[in-house]
């Protein structure tokens, strides 16, 4: 299934969902976090047709989800200028993602700053260059120019290309929410010998108001700037084809070796 199949099971003016994820989108026991994240998502912003634009999204990974699972929303506050909407994700009755969305409108200000650098940006890849990971795996339905990760490196930074490879007709903003979570952390970069990652929250603000980029392509990076004691912390960018900032963010990862 694409990610819009997926998001189709969604209806509009609902408060509860009922829909499936399949394994093809699993990294391990669990859902793919961006996947899981979007759907979260999407159902949030179906509370209201008036919704302000996306302002910001704080995400727990509380625990698995597989297969049949249930979304609940619900709008927390709503002022003149922005909304809290709560998602709930369950799977076999217990929660699996907790998620608050903000939407704010856009409004004057007397504060203009922009501290963000610039990263050395490689060429978006051919399509011919372009890989995907194996049909069992949710990198199955992404495309990258090269291995996502190699071990013994002793680097703090991965950033890649990556993209949906059923990427048309899909909303920017469900994309980049989905595509923005597909590296893997950071901290594996510091590693010597395989082991086990799970990403426990994740913070991500929006940058745009009307996120878009060339042939569904964003460039994706993770710095780590704390690992110690089974934890890392780390900041994540996500850039458009214009090398344009378009979403900002920040991750905890629990590190098992």
């Amino acid at each position: 299934m694409t990610l819009a199949s997926i998001l189709d099971q969604i209806r509009p003016d609902q408060a509860t969902h009922q829909l499936s994820i399949p394994a093809s989108w699993h990294q391990g026991r669990t859902a793919f976090g961006g996947l899981s994240a979007v759907i979260a998502f999407h159902a949030a912003r179906q509370v209201a047709p008036d919704l302000p634009p996306l302002q910001s999204g704080q995400i727990a990974f509380i625990g698995p989800l597989a297969g049949d699972i249930s979304v609940e929303t619900k709008i927390l506050r709503r002022g003149r200028n922005a909304a809290f909407v709560q998602s709930t994700i369950l799977s076999d009755g217990a929660v699996g993602l907790s998620c608050i969305f903000i939407f704010m409108a856009q409004r004057q200000s007397t504060v203009t700053f922009n501290n963000m650098k610039l990263p050395e940006f490689p060429a978006i890849p051919t399509d011919d260059a372009a890989r995907s990971g194996p049909p069992e795996f949710f990198t199955g339905h992404m495309q990258y120019p090269e291995k996502r990760l190699e071990l013994g490196l002793n680097s703090s930074r991965l950033a890649n290309w990556h993209r949906l490879k059923e990427h048309e007709g899909v909303d920017p903003l469900a994309s980049i929410i989905c595509v923005a979570d597909a590296l893997p952390p950071s901290a594996m970069g510091l590693m010597t010998e395989k082991g086990m990652v799970s990403s426990m929250n994740w913070q991500f603000n929006m940058l745009t108001d009307a996120p878009d980029t060339e042939a569904g392509w964003w460039f994706i990076e993770s710095q780590t700037h704390k690992a110690d004691n089974g934890a890392s912390s780390q900041y994540m960018t996500a850039w458009n084809s214009k090398g344009a900032p378009i979403m900002a963010g920040m991750q905890s990862v629990a590190i098992f070796v």
